[in-house]
């Protein structure tokens, strides 16, 4: 068993990440950062790439999702992949591109739901905003992240006087009724916002063009584009009683994100991978709440290109000789036994928080793990003492989805869906233990470290 001090440690130090991705453009940030530290080396998709056994790298695609590897002593290609898989982006309201609302001497910010979130949740909390702004700069065009660091937007709640059913049903219209609230008109008129160009005045009110032209420090002309989503300014944070939950945004599915790149960094810290036939790789994708069919999504062929250049130099079947060699860890987060909706879940299969990493099985292929995935999981999660459960969706239930059916088909791949249990999934404030995100961690690094052991072992 971890010690409370290590368990609490590893979830302080997550909750540092989350706080600092408001975004997927955040989040991949976050990772670039730490990779750069810990001596990975950036890569262009455009450059030809000149691969050293022992060396490591990542790569980076639309801001939002990013590769990293780092290549076994002994790989040679043809050899397999040790992936483990996770997404960078969760529910929200995006910002329309055309998002100016004047409504009763309220101004309003046009958005747009994103993914299938608890929009009900989004009421009556202290929203900013953040994302990515592309600004031209003298003749470059130039890529800017911003997350305004105060409290500007309130979806407010109609009062209980008006609508005396909101206890019984909470019913909303998402077009009409979740806009949050800017300023007022008074205010506005009164403070007389700058002006400035007559389209950006046509698509954005001049409020919230200040607002992101005093972040980054230009001019509203400058001015190309950008997509920006709101977050909650609540930080992250522990709680429970007895300092056991951790209370966030986004845990779904940053604490993955995180956990695999914790995994990799930290399996990369001894003399294994010198000894490594393998690649070991963490891959980060956009887009999955919305189906992954975006060019940066685990739909695409980014990942195929990425392998198919890394088992380049070994032939012209090295890359079909690797892939059943390889193995990936599906990592998104789980459904724990919520104790006011037992019901919900099928007796048999009841997750729990503290009680270790879930793995996620469906007869019908909504998850991708197999009888021998989930051996190969077992064995070395039995070797590093993560504790697993099990879990499957009742019959009389939607299931929901991942990468890995989606990953594991395009690439016939081997794959196993885990995650760690949590509760509010999909809220704006979601809940989940400590223990996951050591125990996360630990389970990674001994997959990095132990795959290619255990896969020689298997006789099938």
């Amino acid at each position: 068993m971890n010690s409370k001090e290590a368990v609490l440690s590893a979830a302080r130090q997550f909750l540092g990440f989350v706080n600092r991705s408001p975004s997927p453009y955040h989040a991949v940030e976050e990772c670039r950062t730490r990779l750069l530290a810990a001596g990975f080396t950036e890569l262009r998709e455009v450059d030809k790439w000149e691969i050293k056994p022992s060396n490591k790298y990542f790569v980076t695609r639309n801001k939002s999702t990013i590769i990293a590897f780092a290549v076994g002593g002994r790989y040679v290609p043809g050899n397999g992949f040790t992936i483990t898989g996770a997404h960078t982006d969760s529910p929200c309201l995006k910002v329309k591109p055309v998002s100016k609302k004047i409504a009763h001497g309220y101004v309003q910010l046009g958005v747009s739901t994103y993914g299938g979130g608890i929009w009900h949740s989004w009421f009556d909390r202290d929203l900013t905003i953040a994302g990515r702004v592309v600004v031209k700069n003298g003749s470059k065009l130039e890529h800017k992240l911003i997350h305004v660091d105060r409290p500007i937007l309130r979806v407010p709640n109609i009062c209980i006087h008006l609508q005396r059913d909101m206890n019984d049903q909470f019913v909303f219209n998402n077009e009409t009724q979740l806009a949050p609230v800017l300023a007022t008109c008074v205010q506005q008129e009164l403070q007389g916002p700058a002006n400035q160009d007559e389209n950006k005045k046509e698509k954005h009110h001049p409020i919230i063009t200040k607002i992101i032209c005093d972040e980054l420090e230009v001019k509203p002309d400058q001015i190309m584009d950008f997509e920006l989503m709101l977050a909650d300014t609540q930080p992250a944070t522990i709680g429970g009683a007895l300092e056991e939950f951790i209370f966030s945004p986004r845990l779904d599915n940053l604490l993955n994100c995180y956990c695999a790149l914790e995994g990799l960094v930290n399996s990369c810290e001894g003399d294994t991978l010198n000894e490594d036939p393998n690649i070991r790789m963490i891959s980060l994708f956009d887009n999955e709440e919305v189906g992954s069919s975006s060019a940066q999504g685990a739909a695409s062929m980014l990942q195929e290109h990425v392998l198919r250049r890394l088992s380049s130099g070994g032939g012209p079947t090295a890359f079909e000789e690797a892939i059943p060699k390889s193995y990936m860890l599906s990592a998104d987060q789980a459904h724990a036994i919520h104790p006011n909706y037992s019901e919900k879940h099928e007796m048999q299969h009841r997750p729990g928080l503290h009680e270790g990493i879930v793995i996620k099985i469906n007869a019908n292929q909504r998850y991708a793990s197999t009888a021998i995935t989930q051996s190969i999981l077992r064995e070395i999660a039995t070797r590093v003492n993560v504790p697993l459960q099990d879990f499957v969706v009742r019959n009389d239930s939607a299931c929901g989805s991942t990468i890995g059916p989606i990953m594991s088909a395009k690439l016939g791949m081997p794959t196993v869906d885990i995650g760690a249990p949590q509760l509010s999934m999909h809220s704006i404030r979601e809940m989940c233990c400590t223990s996951s995100v050591l125990q996360s961690v630990q389970l990674y690094k001994g997959f990095f470290e132990l795959y290619p052991e255990v896969f020689a072992s298997c006789d099938f």
